[in-house]
């Protein structure tokens, strides 16, 4: 229950991807393994209306685009998801994430660029693979889907907000109860997506300057009274890390939070990039868990917020 005090969630960030590419099926499959307890997806739509489990719009930063397809770049340079069918992305190879110059990795020291065999996927293969490992294993580890921009997608005549949210709501009738929430940055979607009848649990997302995110219908989503306003259609908020913990101190956004039933799920933790001011990843794990006392870490190094987690709470026990 939103703000009830227990083991915060480990959440894979695109799967364990400190450790192999992004949103690809052996980094969920780690991640699962190294004991996360929700996996994340990031959710664009394919010219064929398919989801598909990707970060960013456009593809070359992660796969071999540029040299399979280069008549297909966009005049703004890129190449992107929604100009091609799933069968299309399928046939892409994955590499760890590359920097903008699209040569270097963009985080140095993880998975070597280009090395491995590593494809895109829809969520619906995703979402196999997490109910056959939840069979084989007995845990019921959950989904943490995000629509990713909104608004550009139905600028390209799709409504991916209500396309994802049906096809969820069809999975949980159709397959049984899965352990869920709906996430997206745009404060808009998310209240019209309640307005128009869907109950999915939902975590508005919040930016390091939340400005610039959209209409907050008034309100400063960190205040007291636009957490209430959030409250009154989300489950959880998701803020940017230096919302929850800043110089090594607690905000006050957690308590805020709690106060109105929500529960509090920053982003990101990395092992290989500390936030300023932050000497000791297990310290800052403890520190969140403990005194200030989040629901959920999003993290691309599960097995680390799993372990620093556990050793935290058995220090509470």
């Amino acid at each position: 229950m939103a703000g009830t005090p227990g083991r915060p969630l480990v959440i894979a960030h695109r799967g364990a991807s400190g450790y192999l590419p992004e949103h690809t099926q052996p980094a969920k499959a780690l991640a699962y393994g190294q004991g996360a307890d929700v996996l994340e997806q990031d959710i664009v739509a394919t010219r064929d209306g398919r989801l598909l489990v990707l970060h960013d719009l456009w593809l070359e930063r992660v796969t071999d685009v540029a040299r399979r397809y280069p008549g297909r770049r966009r005049a703004d340079g890129h190449w992107y998801a929604r100009d091609f069918t799933l069968a299309e992305l399928r046939g892409l190879a994955v590499t760890e994430r590359l920097a903008a110059d699209g040569a270097t990795p963009a985080f140095a020291g993880r998975f070597p660029p280009w090395q491995g065999e590593f494809r895109l996927h829809a969520l619906e293969d995703e979402l196999a693979l997490l109910r056959g490992l939840n069979a084989t294993t007995g845990r019921q580890v959950g989904v943490y889907p995000e629509i990713k921009s909104p608004g550009w997608h139905r600028d390209a005549g799709v409504d991916l907000g209500v396309l994802l949210a049906e096809a969820l709501e069809a999975e949980l009738a159709a397959r049984g109860p899965l352990p869920l929430w709906l996430q997206c940055f745009d404060p808009a979607e998310l209240r019209r997506l309640h307005a128009e009848g869907f109950r999915l649990p939902m975590t508005q997302l919040i930016g390091r300057d939340p400005a610039a995110q959209g209409d907050w219908a008034g309100e400063d989503p960190l205040s007291a009274t636009g957490l209430a306003a959030l409250s009154r259609h989300c489950s959880a908020i998701g803020p940017w890390l230096g919302h929850v913990w800043r110089d090594g101190q607690d905000t006050g956004l957690v308590a805020r939070a709690h106060e109105v039933g929500l529960a509090v799920h920053p982003w990101t933790l990395r092992c290989d990039r500390l936030p300023e001011g932050c000497g000791d990843f297990e310290v800052l794990v403890a520190q969140l868990c403990g005194d200030i006392g989040v629901d959920g870490l999003f993290t691309d190094h599960p097995d680390r917020v799993v372990a620093a987690r556990d050793r935290c709470w058995a220090r509470l026990d």
